[in-house]
């Protein structure tokens, strides 16, 4: 079997890969990891698992970041990437690869589905399961994403916690505070950030959503209202809001490796119009990677979640199934339950989930109460990485000793 990650890593895709292993090993099945996701794959550069501890691969459960490496990396059409693609089977082909599991979002979605079809292409028998994981919560037909409940929670927590601190200094100081949140075009983030509070004077007091239009007068009034309402303001925005002409507000130039544009800071931009507009005192935060590594406040529900969809991924693959992907299926909102079922990747790929209307105040800056309803089951629970005596998470750093390579040298250009 060989597992690779993709994508921006999150504080539970370990816990996931833990799982795969742990899986696989119980099977009797030998997995290999790719370095850095599919552009390991490309290069022959794959990592052998088995020589890992059983408590090494058990810590995994615990530590943050990508323990064999990421990538973002662009697969072309197929027969405009034909290369690249006969590479990739006749790195499968060379190392017996008979199942190939990659973790990650839209993309990843999109890029085994491609793997899948060039090997039935090719007559390669391999089987190729998409495993599901994006902070950004927005992949098609899974109730939610593993990593999503551990950056809802982060947000959450920071913007209650943040608040009080602005609440404290708002009489002689700052009077609005800022934070930019992920999500491109879909505001789930955003969203979570609702649930520190409830009602009109509880923060967040404005959640700005990637799926409503700006408008800067009513955004600089709604501001103006509450600090003169509460004392104060909290705003949370996401880095993928827009204009009304679909412009981002705040786009930094220039692409990433999926032709997506580079979005620059949007709560310094908003922070200084505020000052500009409005002459208040303003602090803005930008939390970006320490959202999505934040292991030490993961949600408990999301770390069962990674671990379910990494054992059921293991299952798919050694009973048959071929590109599908593990889907968690809420059953219940109260008490919360959920089950992994698989769904087809050919439903998955290229389609993106955004936060339904239903879930957004109608007043585009807060959410509903069925907005609550989904997301508070996702943060519930606490699972704390152990810690040493110097007070610091005990992570753990496995060796990832490579696997011999059999094939001539290939370097995938970007």
């Amino acid at each position: 079997m060989l597992y690779a990650q993709s994508g921006g890593v999150t504080a539970v895709i370990n816990a996931t890969a833990g799982a795969v292993i742990e899986a696989a090993r119980r099977r009797q099945v030998k997995v290999l990891a790719a370095r850095n996701g599919i552009v390991g794959v490309l290069r022959e550069d794959l990592i052998d698992t088995s020589r890992e501890t059983s408590a090494a691969i058990a810590a995994l459960r615990h530590t943050p970041g990508g323990a064999f490496g990421s990538c973002r990396f662009k697969l072309g059409a197929i027969d405009r990437d034909r290369a690249r693609y006969e590479r990739l089977i006749d790195v499968l082909r060379a190392h017996d690869i008979r199942y190939f599991l990659y973790n990650g979002g839209n993309d990843s979605a999109d890029t085994s589905l491609k793997i899948a079809q060039v090997a039935e292409a090719l007559g390669y028998p391999v089987k190729v399961i998409g495993v599901p994981k994006t902070v950004d919560n927005d992949l098609a037909l899974t109730d939610c994403c593993p990593g999503f409940g551990s950056v809802a929670k982060y947000t959450a927590v920071s913007v209650l916690e943040a608040s009080l601190d602005v609440a404290s200094m708002a009489e002689s100081s700052t009077k609005v505070f800022v934070m930019e949140v992920m999500g491109r075009h879909a505001g789930w983030i955003a969203a979570a950030s609702g649930l520190a509070g409830n009602g009109p004077d509880e923060p967040p007091h404005i959640i700005l959503f990637p799926e409503v239009p700006f408008d800067e007068a009513a955004f600089l009034a709604r501001v103006q209202a509450t600090v003169e309402r509460v004392g104060w303001c909290t705003v949370v925005v996401s880095e993928g809001v827009r204009t009304p002409d679909g412009r981002f507000l705040s786009e930094a130039g220039g692409r990433d490796a999926f032709g997506h544009a580079q979005l620059g800071g949007v709560a310094p931009l908003l922070a200084q119009r505020i000052k500009d507009r409005l002459g208040l005192k303003y602090h803005w935060a930008q939390p970006d990677y320490l959202q999505r590594s934040a292991r030490h406040l993961a949600s408990r529900t999301d770390l069962a979640h990674a671990i379910a969809v990494g054992k059921a991924a293991v299952a798919y693959a050694l009973a048959g199934r071929h590109a599908v992907m593990p889907a968690i299926v809420r059953t219940s909102d109260a008490p919360y339950r959920w089950k992994i079922e698989p769904v087809p990747l050919a439903k998955v790929a290229n389609t993106e989930k955004v936060l339904p209307k239903g879930f957004i105040r109608r007043d585009g800056y807060g959410i509903t109460e069925r907005a609550r309803r989904y997301l508070s089951p996702l943060i519930r629970g606490e699972d704390p990485p152990p810690t040493g005596k110097d007070g610091l998470p005990r992570y753990v750093k496995l060796k990832n000793l490579p696997v011999a390579r059999k094939l001539p040298p290939f370097e995938p250009a970007d």
